[in-house]
């Protein structure tokens, strides 16, 4: 059952007045208030006067015209398509059409079946890639966890290749540098088989940290922005304040405060190359007041990521945003039901390319194998929601039921045998849909038991590289790879 690129827009928590309103208050953030920037920024800021923002540069303060916003906003392409290298997993990011997939940058893991957390290594990345390529309902990789086993000036290289080893489907993360952007662009040309070819189609993307909220703007990040769309490489534009502590704490606040943000990267991005790929990339999300920590699992985080999808597409942009989050530490019944209620709103809404969703656990800090697979499940079910009801004359079964007639059953008539794998979600297998005995025979696992199990069982298969052996080593002789 193919449950990608399906449509959403099915949950709007905001009115299209509603919407107007925060845009305008977003424009007029901008061009009243503005943003501030860090240092090494000249060139940047040098372009942004040229175009006629206003720069106080005592101030480090940018004010953007909404004359020139609204310009540059209207050149950014509405679709952005993300290749796989299969060509089966390609992610047509277009109007409401949903993929779920993974995210984050956590430092820590759970094995199968631990409650205790170890710091992560490269091998952990690699694995989790091997995991979620086998997982159907994951539709992308993007980085999940850091390689605390490496050296920093390794990391670059190092993670993009774990990863393009790992897997076919597309493949996301940051970079700490631009000089780290430039050494995954060569790799990367080298996979592909030349730099017009990964252009043409391109199997990796990055994450770029361009706003430190509330409206500044980071160098690094910024800088690597530009280059990436220098290159046609396509870019999410992240910003992610947190109400309460780096946005105002209510919601249309925060959201208007976001927006204003990711009008300003839309605008470097496109002053910078008109028409680069870009993707609306604001994470709203909670601070927890009581500890000043991030509140990953409320059901508020997965509203206001459900808004984000509703102001990208009124400006006509594709977005980046997150779902799946949750405070608990543990696969347990609290991440389930944090992650699957986040889940739901944001494919509902529509959101295009949401990372996040499958593997997290304690508010981004720590991954678990089994955590993947247990959200596999919940994102197919989601999905599974956007899919709908079909209504046709052979769904209908007229016949079938005129056949059968009053008093009869439909266990063996062709019909059920016809739509028996279609009709239904099935999953993965961590569903426990067998009866008591049954269950207690096979030893009364629980959902993490029978997702750990489902782990084991894909990590023993026989590895597939998915990087060509002679293009493997070309790329060893030039990299320190480490894996």
């Amino acid at each position: 059952m193919n449950l990608k690129g399906l449509s959403g827009g099915l949950y709007t928590p905001l009115s299209p007045d509603q919407i107007e309103t925060i845009h305008d208050a977003s424009l007029t953030i901008i061009e009243s208030i503005g943003l501030t920037y860090e240092s090494g920024l000249d060139a940047t800021i040098e372009m942004l006067e040229d175009a006629g923002a206003t720069i106080d540069r005592n101030q480090a303060r940018v004010i953007f015209p909404r004359k020139l916003v609204l310009e540059q906003v209207a050149k950014a392409p509405e679709q952005v398509i993300l290749c796989s290298r299969d060509e089966k997993n390609d992610l047509d990011l277009s109007r409401h059409q949903v993929y779920l997939g993974t995210g984050g940058a956590a430092i820590q893991i759970l094995d199968p079946g631990s409650n205790n957390a170890r710091p992560t290594t490269l091998n952990d990345l690699y694995q989790l890639g091997r995991l979620v390529d086998a997982l159907d309902n994951i539709h992308f990789f993007l980085r999940p966890c850091i390689p605390t086993d490496i050296p920093e000036k390794a990391y670059d290289a190092n993670v993009f290749y774990a990863c393009l080893k790992a897997t076919a489907k597309h493949v996301m993360a940051g970079v700490n540098d631009e000089k780290g952007f430039f050494t995954v662009l060569d790799l990367a040309s080298m996979v592909a088989g030349g730099l017009e070819k990964l252009k043409a189609h391109p199997f990796i993307s990055i994450i770029t940290s361009f706003a430190i909220s509330p409206l500044k703007l980071c160098t690094q990040s910024t800088l690597i922005m530009q280059e990436c769309v220098r290159n046609q490489i396509p870019v999410a534009l992240s910003s992610a304040p947190m109400a309460g502590s780096t946005s105002p704490l209510t919601m249309a606040g925060t959201l208007a405060q976001l927006h204003a943000e990711q009008l300003a990267g839309i605008t470097i991005c496109q002053l910078t190359n008109p028409g680069a790929p870009i993707l609306y990339g604001g994470i709203p999300g909670m601070s927890n007041l009581r500890t000043m920590g991030y509140l990953g699992g409320a059901v508020e985080c997965g509203m206001m990521n459900a808004a984000i999808h509703q102001l990208a597409h009124h400006i006509g942009l594709p977005n980046y945003n997150s779902s799946g989050l949750t405070d608990s530490k543990i696969p347990d019944t609290q991440a389930g039901w944090e992650k699957a209620m986040t889940t739901l709103l944001v494919a509902m809404a529509g959101s295009n390319y949401v990372h996040h969703a499958a593997g997290m656990l304690e508010s981004m800090l720590t991954v678990a194998y089994e955590q993947f697979v247990i959200d596999d499940e919940i994102i197919g079910m989601c999905c599974k929601v956007l899919k709908g009801i079909t209504v046709d004359t052979e769904r209908l079964a007229l016949e079938v039921i005129d056949t059968v007639g009053p008093g009869g059953n439909f266990i063996t008539a062709d019909h059920t045998m016809d739509h028996l794998h279609t009709e239904y979600f099935r999953g993965n297998g961590v569903t426990d849909q067998q009866g008591r005995d049954k269950w207690s025979e096979d030893g009364s696992p629980d959902a993490r038991k029978r997702a750990c199990d489902i782990v084991r069982k894909i990590l023993a298969e026989k590895e597939r590289s998915y990087i060509d052996p002679k293009v493997d080593q070309t790329i060893r002789k030039k990299y320190d790879i480490l894996l």
